[in-house]
């Protein structure tokens, strides 16, 4: 049966050197996805474009396969010394970089090319060396990558290629003038490739690429509504007395094997952590605070599914690809309606199926409207029975450092009292609040 997040197009039909076909074929990509279609054919010609696609579409290795194809093709810079490199992919987080990295790898291995990384909280030596046996490609941070070229540890006027990944959210965070600082250091936009890939294309976003880019082409997949349409949406709206043995008994009767709970602020991570972890659940927390090593070490665990939950704020968790995530919990509603589609965006990826279920809690329900009308569709709402919820709860763990439990099973896991899942059904559909397209 025909997927329908993968299009008829081959990258072996495409005007790829041998060695990037090679290091595809490893990972298994033999179509292309919807973005990689579009935007290939008119990377492959030397055109600039401003993608615009959600997450988990494939755009990374659409501009990964552009970018090594395009340096084995492009004769290097006469005079270029091993530190002056010929690419550079900027992105928003440090998550968001490795994962790039990673994803990179199998075209390192069959290219040749070097890659390295530079991003904030993690050793500075480390990078500086890898920086200093030279490199063709640099990944990274903005504000480290500012670090090292402040540092005379390489320049950039050998540029050949350049990808800002999640432009949207560059500016989100503030990072528009350090962007702005490197872009006004390489040759001009005529001399490279220039790859700006947005979840949305914004008159802010577009401006950009009309500043540092060559008459970009604008390439667009729009999927058939913002939230994605295999993704289930389902919301309560619980007491704020109700809404943490709402979301443990939900945890119980549904059993997600990867699920993902967003709360607004760090403080309420790690009051829901501290919930779910004396509950004997495999859980991890990732907030700012959290130690690079520590994330880096939560999300190799989550990745391979020694932990079942992981509680995270949006910043902490923006960018990431996780593969396989089968819920996620809206704790919070989120103030910034795209953090909304961002956040459910965790599932129901490359073709498979999602459940979302969000919490319209007495301080957050406020945020609902504006939700709603941004998504372009009501979110169907379910009653819950109070008396069906989970009482016999243990205290909660105070925060300390993150903690991963014992196994949990089907059949109650390590709970404190030695409690049983009730098999109690809280769910009660509400017919009157049918979805609209």
């Amino acid at each position: 049966m025909k997927k329908t997040h993968i299009t008829e197009q081959k990258f072996a039909d495409l005007d790829l050197k041998p060695q990037v076909i090679e290091g595809l074929d490893k990972k298994g990509f033999e179509y292309c996805t919807p973005i990689q279609a579009l935007a290939l054919p008119v990377l492959l010609t030397g055109q600039d474009i401003a993608g615009q696609a959600q997450t988990g579409t494939g755009k990374t290795l659409a501009f990964l396969t552009a970018t090594f194809n395009h340096l084995l093709t492009t004769p290097e810079p006469e005079g270029r010394q091993p530190t002056q490199p010929r690419a550079i992919i900027m992105a928003p987080t440090r998550e968001l970089a490795i994962q790039i990295f990673n994803d990179a790898e199998p075209l390192i291995a069959s290219t040749g090319l070097k890659a390295a990384l530079a991003y904030g909280g993690e050793s500075y030596d480390k990078q500086l060396s890898k920086l200093q046996d030279g490199v063709d490609i640099l990944i990274g941070t903005t504000g480290r990558i500012i670090d090292f070229y402040k540092q005379r540890v390489f320049n950039l006027n050998n540029i050949q290629a350049v990808v800002l990944d999640e432009a949207d959210r560059m500016f989100d965070l503030g990072f528009i003038k350090d962007i702005r600082f490197l872009f006004r250091r390489m040759p001009e936009p005529k001399e490279r490739l220039n790859m700006l890939f947005s979840a949305t294309l914004s008159y802010r976003v577009q401006e950009l690429a009309f500043e540092h880019m060559h008459n970009p082409e604008h390439v667009v997949v729009e999927p058939e509504q913002k939230t994605g349409h295999r993704i289930q949406e389902e919301l309560f709206y619980p007491s704020n007395e109700d809404k943490m043995t709402l979301l443990q008994t939900l945890i119980e009767e549904d059993w997600p094997d990867r699920a993902i709970i967003f709360a607004n602020t760090k403080h309420k991570c790690e009051s829901v952590w501290g919930h779910l972890a004396a509950d004997g659940h495999r859980v991890g927390l990732l907030t700012g605070d959290v130690p690079q090593k520590k994330r880096e070490k939560i999300l190799e665990q989550f990745t391979r599914g020694e932990v079942d939950l992981l509680v995270a704020t949006d910043v902490a968790a923006r960018g990431l690809h996780i593969p396989q995530v089968t819920h996620v919990f809206n704790y919070d509603l989120p103030d910034d309606c795209e953090d909304y589609v961002h956040r459910i965006g965790r599932t129901g990826r490359a073709g498979a199926s999602g459940h979302s279920i969000s919490f319209a809690c007495e301080e957050y329900a406020i945020n609902l409207p504006a939700i709603e009308e941004y998504i372009e569709h009501t979110i169907p709402v379910s009653d819950y029975d109070a008396s069906a919820l989970i009482q016999d709860l243990p205290e909660p763990i105070r925060m300390r450092a993150p903690r991963v439990q014992q196994r949990r099973t089907n059949t109650g896991g390590t709970r404190s009292g030695n409690r049983k899942p009730q098999g109690r059904r809280p769910r009660q559909p509400r017919q009157s609040a049918p979805k609209q397209s």
